[in-house]
């Protein structure tokens, strides 16, 4: 196999692999943040009894069950040990329990996926130093990976802000098994995240993704030319 044909591959590894770093690890960097607090600022109160501050906790804690490093299984006493603050019944029914395992199932795929595509664009970038002999090859391949990123993310903004109820279900088929992901109102994941708080995540995901990308594609392209007119003045 000659260089250019590694070359090749090394740089479409890295151009395919941008958009999960970039968008799933947003999705992650999301379930890590403070983001309720700021969230419940600005959607409507819990209709049926839950102050700021308790709505806040209980978002916390079920996030902090996201974060744990152990599978969902050995984890999930985390959400069954949490009541309602008035009446001391379990927050989450036995449904709910169990979509909660999906959904950390997901997320602990999600950080995977992170983790590998983080691998494959340090050491794509890596190798196209090596084999080019040149750090342009690399240049390239960010630049082409962050334009591949704003493309995509650019069709998923839209189609979010667009279609969103469409979005929300596809998202939801396409997850978890069918009649697992529907709730009441009055059930205590719907109270915590509503629609709203997915539909601002959603955009914020995309749109941060998308600005992510653009930032990665402009550093590429500059990087670029700078390596090229140093080529050509020495």
């Amino acid at each position: 196999m000659n260089n250019k044909l590694v070359i090749n591959i090394l740089r479409w590894l890295v151009i395919i692999a941008m958009p999960f770093l970039l968008g799933l690890g947003s999705i992650r960097a999301i379930i890590a943040s403070d983001y309720p607090s700021f969230e419940y600022q600005r959607i409507p109160p819990d209709q049926f009894g839950f102050t700021l501050e308790e709505r806040t906790a209980l978002a916390h804690a079920t996030l902090a069950y996201m974060q744990r490093p152990e599978p969902s299984a050995q984890v999930i006493h985390m959400l069954e040990e949490l009541y309602l603050p008035n009446t001391g019944e379990p927050l989450y029914d036995e449904k709910e329990i169990e979509h909660m395992i999906d959904v950390k199932d997901v997320a602990d795929g999600m950080r995977t996926v992170v983790w590998v595509s983080g691998a494959i664009v340090a050491v794509g970038m890596v190798g196209l130093y090596i084999l080019s002999g040149s750090r342009m090859e690399s240049y390239r391949a960010l630049m082409q990976g962050g334009i591949a990123t704003t493309g995509l993310l650019l069709g998923i903004a839209l189609f979010i802000l667009l279609g969103w109820q469409i979005f929300f279900v596809q998202f939801h088929q396409l997850l978890f098994a069918e009649g697992t992901w529907t709730f009441a109102y009055t059930d205590g994941l719907i109270r915590l995240f509503p629609e709203q708080f997915w539909f601002d995540v959603g955009v914020i995901v995309s749109l941060g993704t998308l600005l992510l990308g653009a930032i990665i594609a402009l550093v590429g392209y500059l990087l670029l030319r700078f390596s090229r007119k140093s080529q050509k003045t020495s």
